[in-house]
């Protein structure tokens, strides 16, 4: 049977709620992936979403709804508080349509939970270093050969993440771009972040989520190359 879920975070951000509010509703393809959206309540949404909320520097929010019972709540909130930084509030809520038991679904949460934490340390990212600026996008999904178990360990290894802390500097070449060299901005088991002074990569371990390993690409000075990337990912394996 179809079971609910809900999480929510708060995320300190280093930027105005306008700079804040811009990133969620027009620069998405910036931290998280092209969308886009009315700038309206009843507006058109992402995917067929319906904006529900349109308060300018303070709240958004867009529904949809589907056959089966499905549906999706994404909820921004944004506060500026006193210790100088901006605030959001954020609640994706919705349902997952698969016949599955306990653990089945608990994974599944797991993996929408962690997924969350990543876009919102990424927003943060964006805002703080790339405010207003529009990116070039590119995703990236492994072979089929990335679902194995140790799959995203090849590829933390791969951009020299693996032995590495947050703030350390590190680098890594791919055929047709050259060097890439960045800051570790973001290291768990399953998720990384790399920061330059021109993009933000993100490398997505979905092995653990009964997927393949991924990764994408925010270009703000230079187009995309997926193909490139695409390439290297499936050189790993």
């Amino acid at each position: 049977m179809s079971r609910s879920f809900e999480v929510r975070t708060e995320t300190p951000i280093d930027g105005t709620p306008e700079q804040v509010w811009d990133a969620v509703t027009s620069g998405n393809s910036g931290w998280l992936w092209p969308t886009e959206i009315e700038p309206k309540l009843g507006g058109a949404g992402p995917w067929g979403s319906v904006v529900t909320a349109w308060e300018p520097a303070k709240h958004f929010a867009n529904h949809m709804e589907g056959d089966g019972g499905f549906y999706n709540t994404l909820d921004y909130q944004i506060e500026e508080r006193a210790d100088g930084k901006t605030w959001v509030r954020y609640m994706h809520a919705g349902i997952f349509l698969q016949d599955m038991d306990d653990d089945s679904w608990a994974n599944q949460y797991d993996g929408v939970r962690k997924h969350t934490d990543f876009y919102q340390h990424t927003l943060a990212e964006y805002v703080k270093y790339f405010a207003g600026q529009q990116a070039s996008y590119a995703e990236v999904q492994g072979p089929e050969a990335s679902g194995s178990p140790e799959a995203f360990l090849t590829l933390k290894a791969a951009i020299g993440a693996q032995d590495a802390q947050l703030g350390d500097s590190i680098g890594f070449t791919v055929p047709g771009l050259g060097e890439i060299t960045g800051v570790l901005d973001y290291s768990t088991e399953h998720f990384a972040g790399v920061r330059t002074e021109k993009a933000l990569y993100r490398f997505f371990g979905r092995n653990a989520f009964g997927s393949v390993v991924g990764l994408t690409v925010h270009e703000f000075d230079a187009e995309a190359n997926g193909a490139a990337w695409q390439s290297w990912l499936n050189g790993l394996y």
